[in-house]
């Protein structure tokens, strides 16, 4: 199913009532060995007024050691017993790239623009959103499959109409990094961009929180609208059994690796207990569950089905 672009008045005009939809298609894999969104992927539904939308922007297939990337900490044993207990392979990681989009009824805002901007403009369109329907865009961080697509294959903006909003310690990391995706992708918006930190809000409704350890000043941010919350957790858990139920198991891309242990224990541990609803980036699409914690520091990935349809 394909859903055609609408105009930035005909989006902030439906605001909340636009309808709760999903386009589901299978995506063939392009040139770098991620998967495209040809007819744009993505899952759409509603907390309170705010109009949500997740967006899969690319998918990989990887065979090239999982434990080396989530298990770093732990024997080949106790790895691949706790894979198998969970029906997941030990042997392949399937990677997902979920950007999510919220239409808060006066301004439609993008946290992180995916791998590239062709792909997350597909599955963005899809949604009911053109690139200059975006008001904001937010980075959680600044690795490069959450900054991708903040300029096209020609070096122009992406949303041309936005501005643009992320952690003041995150930026200012990477700023003094030397980084040439950062320098390409994120420091010529630098004019254009506002900080924040912990608690601090992007707009009404939509504030930060800090979970750092996967980068400097990684973000995580929750959305709050007519008595509903919905936590988007970023990376601070990036595999639904590797990473969640194992929060202290060492991941490659962790930078600080024992912050980040603590940063996921701190945020899972509250999605359970307020039974919040998240959006994890690269969980498996459509990106969105609840956590049940099992034991001390022990949790479960439960997928959402229908629960934020009703």
């Amino acid at each position: 199913m394909s859903f055609p672009s609408m105009s930035r008045r005909a989006v902030l005009a439906g605001g909340a009532a636009l309808p709760l939809a999903a386009g589901f298609a299978a995506a063939p894999a392009f040139a770098g060995g991620h998967a495209g969104a040809p007819n744009g992927v993505h899952n759409s539904f509603s907390i309170g007024d705010f109009s949500v939308a997740t967006l899969l922007a690319g998918t990989r297939t990887s065979d090239d050691d999982p434990q080396g990337t989530f298990g770093m900490n732990v024997s080949s044993d106790e790895f691949k017993a706790a894979s198998a207990a969970a029906f997941v392979p030990s042997d392949k990681s399937q990677f997902f790239f979920t950007p999510t989009v919220v239409n808060t009824g006066s301004e439609v805002i993008l946290f992180d623009t995916g791998l590239s901007a062709a792909g997350t403009l597909k599955a963005l369109n899809a949604a009911g959103h053109a690139a200059e329907d975006v008001d904001i865009v937010v980075l959680t961080h600044m690795h490069g499959d959450h900054i991708g697509g903040m300029t096209d294959a020609d070096g122009n903006a992406t949303y041309q109409n936005a501005r643009y909003v992320t952690g003041q310690r995150e930026y200012d990391h990477w700023a003094a990094s030397g980084n040439e995706r950062f320098d390409g992708k994120v420091r010529p918006f630098a004019e254009k961009m506002s900080f924040i930190g912990d608690g601090d809000a992007v707009t009404s409704g939509i504030t930060a929180v800090s979970a750092f350890g996967h980068t400097p000043g990684h973000m995580a941010y929750m959305l709050e609208s007519g008595g509903e919350q919905l936590l988007l957790m970023a990376d601070t858990a990036n595999h639904h059994v590797w990473s969640v139920a194992y929060p202290d198991w060492e991941v490659r891309f962790d930078m600080d690796k024992s912050a980040a242990a603590a940063t996921r224990k701190k945020i899972l541990g509250m999605a359970s207990a307020d039974r919040i609803p998240l959006v994890g980036y690269h969980m498996p699409f459509p990106g969105i569950g609840f956590i049940e914690q099992r034991a001390a520091d022990r949790f479960h990935y439960v997928p959402a089905t229908y629960q934020l349809m009703l």
